[in-house]
């Protein structure tokens, strides 16, 4: 038995020149392809598994009392205020927005793109959270990043917003959400333009718009 195996890969080896045919290259590939997308799968589910969703943050959870700043409708600043975070039930953010405004809002969803109503808005004014109408962007900042959503290279101020790691996709993001009700707003990206280099990709149901 020994010497009919060893015969055997003899042949084998002799017939192809020490190398494998290509039968057995195309198997190689297909089973090294496999493998590295499900090490791959594995690895970037790991990481998505070890990063939370961001929703909105429970009332009983973070800071009380919070310093922000005011705008007028014109952008300009209008001084700071300190106060409690806005908290309410589920049930009255369920009464208190629309459908669509409530699951991106609370539930952290996102809007089809190419939907909202302040995708094209280009007056001169303020942009504010939906959920308490805290000035969040201002339309200086505001350009077109042919996305889909209405994109801003800068938050109107950084005590006004919270940025949070978001693990709701293959690829860890930073959401977006107003720093007074804590509603989810969007994410930012570090592809936009100068001078930040960053695009806040915010939903329209999440704004409001105050014209100057």
């Amino acid at each position: 038995m020994v010497e009919n195996l060893t015969l055997r890969v003899q042949t084998d080896a002799g017939g192809s020149g020490g190398r494998p045919d290509r039968g057995e290259l195309s198997r190689r590939v297909f089973i090294f392809g496999a493998a590295a997308a499900a090490s791959g799968a594995v690895f970037f589910g790991l990481r998505r598994s070890t990063v939370k969703p961001a929703l909105p943050m429970p009332g009983g959870r973070g800071k009380r009392v919070i310093t922000v700043t005011r705008f007028a409708s014109d952008g300009e600043p209008v001084g700071q205020t300190t106060g409690p975070r806005i908290v309410h039930t589920d049930e009255e953010w369920r009464r208190r927005l629309s459908p669509d405004a409530y699951r991106v809002l609370r539930l952290a969803d996102t809007e089809p793109p190419f939907s909202g109503a302040l995708l094209h808005e280009n007056r001169r004014g303020v942009f504010r959270c939906a959920g308490c109408e805290l000035d969040v962007f201002s339309s200086v900042t505001k350009f077109d990043s042919r996305t889909g959503w209405p994109s801003f290279w800068e938050a109107i101020a950084e005590e006004n917003i919270n940025e949070l790691p978001d693990g709701t996709l293959m690829e860890v993001r930073t959401a977006v959400s107003c720093r007074v009700c804590d509603s989810h707003l969007g994410h930012v990206f570090t592809d936009g333009p100068k001078p930040t280099g960053l695009r806040y990709c915010i939903n329209s149901l999440a704004l409001k718009f105050l014209a100057a």
